[in-house]
């Protein structure tokens, strides 16, 4: 059964849960965005602009239109409200896996049966969600990686039932919000480039942790080899520490491998609140953190 996708519901509006739904509005899709905290939206959104501010450029689509677009996000008080007539419903909610799948047991129940159920989780495959609902066939994963950051890319990959036809609904929205479908064709824990760069993470990490090297030192390579605007421990501050800790934890839990567990050191910052650019400090300090200064590449 082809999907014709026109409304977009996002459970979650926290680092990824907006980033999605502005980009979706840009394109004149509907959008409603449902989180608990009723201020994660306004919250998420001061934080995207503190990122471009960081890195002096801003997202994938014009300032202005993306400025335009967050007023175009509908902001509901209750997962009711915001599933109403749902095409496309994309959960947002932290990398937990039994979260996730409670929150899809309640989209399931209040989501109209043709609609396409996706997960934006960092690393979790959808076949660990999918049968808590009655339309495996209809669930996939739709990871986004940080569009407000100029990083169109999403990863799509399907479940032990997912249809081609709801593989090519997933691609085709992809591609009409200007995005770029990154196809996983055989189920991966952390589907495509999410996977390479979490192995990037956790080298880095246990490198720092263990005091093999100054992190600093990582990310001026990082800069100068790949021409980026920042390193891995600041984009990891970006995403937020909090998250890079949830996700890495995530798959300690799948592996059991303690090569896979993230760093004691990493697991302190998120209980300090040392989450990054959102609370002002992780491994850098915000709002000028030193690899945003001219003579950092001089180290």
């Amino acid at each position: 059964m082809s999907v014709d996708i026109s409304k977009v519901a996002v459970i979650g509006g926290g680092v990824l849960g907006a980033q999605i739904a502005i980009q979706t509005a840009c394109f004149d899709f509907s959008v409603s965005v449902y989180d608990p905290d009723e201020q994660a939206f306004d919250k998420a959104v001061q934080n995207f602009k503190s990122i471009m501010s960081v890195l002096g450029k801003g997202p994938v689509v014009s300032l202005e239109d993306w400025e335009q677009s967050i007023k175009k996000v509908r902001i509901v008080t209750s997962m009711e409200e915001a599933l109403i007539d749902a095409d496309l419903v994309i959960e947002a909610v932290p990398e937990d896996l039994e979260l996730k799948r409670r929150v899809f047991t309640q989209i399931d129940a209040l989501t109209p049966l043709k609609a396409i159920l996706a997960t934006n989780s960092s690393s979790i495959p959808i076949s660990k969600i999918e049968d808590v609902t009655q339309r495996p066939e209809h669930c996939l994963n739709l990871h986004f990686y940080m569009p407000v950051a100029g990083n169109n890319l999403v990863d799509i990959m399907g479940g032990s039932q997912t249809t081609d036809s709801t593989m090519e609904a997933g691609k085709q929205w992809i591609r009409s919000i200007g995005c770029i479908p990154l196809t996983v064709k055989k189920e991966i824990f952390g589907f495509c480039f999410n996977r390479v760069w979490r192995s990037v993470k956790r080298e880095v990490l246990h490198m720092w942790a263990e005091g093999f090297v100054d992190l600093r030192d990582i990310d001026r390579a990082w800069m100068v080899s790949f021409g980026m605007d920042s390193g891995p421990f600041g984009l990891m501050d970006m995403i937020g520490i909090d998250v890079t800790y949830n996700v890495e934890n995530s798959y300690y839990k799948d592996t059991k491998d303690t090569r896979d567990k993230p760093p004691v050191a990493l697991k302190d910052m998120v209980e300090r609140k040392e989450l990054g650019v959102k609370t002002g400090k992780g491994f850098y300090t915000y709002p000028d953190p030193e690899y945003a200064k001219s003579d950092f590449l001089k180290g």
